[in-house]
């Protein structure tokens, strides 16, 4: 009986604002599935391809390593850094030698800006209602 070959996989997870991603890695051609479809047909620009790549191709490994991503909430540019995020975090963990060039570059940081919140008696977070003297 034949050993199975074991497949080795680096999972790791990705936030920005209210996006998470969770991400995938496996030794490979170089394809990047998001949500089951082509990165080509989920990210309507190619900043946003670049946004989602940028780790791989810093690290010049992006032909050396499939992608397979789940990602939900926010919006398209939200899920692009937390794909990034999640990444950088998949890719320190496969090859550990990779983290001085990707921390210098800012991608294994949370960027932890998000909307603030409405508060009461004003129309948004930071504006007031009018104020009338008279």
């Amino acid at each position: 009986m034949a050993a199975a070959k074991k497949i080795e996989e680096f999972a790791a997870t990705g936030r920005r604002k209210t996006s998470v991603a969770r991400v995938r890695l496996t030794k490979g051609s170089g394809s990047i599935t998001v949500n089951g479809k082509d990165i080509k047909d989920y990210f309507d620009t190619q900043d946003m391809f670049d946004m989602v790549s940028r780790p791989l191709v810093l690290t010049e490994r992006a032909d050396q390593y499939n992608m397979k991503v789940k990602v939900s909430g926010g919006g398209k540019t939200g899920q692009c850094g937390a794909i990034a995020h999640g990444t950088s975090r998949a890719l320190v963990a496969a090859e550990e030698e990779l983290k001085p060039v990707l921390k210098k570059a800012g991608l294994l940081s949370r960027d932890a800006r998000m909307k603030e919140r409405k508060k009461p008696g004003q129309p948004g977070a930071r504006k007031r209602f009018q104020f009338s003297k008279r």
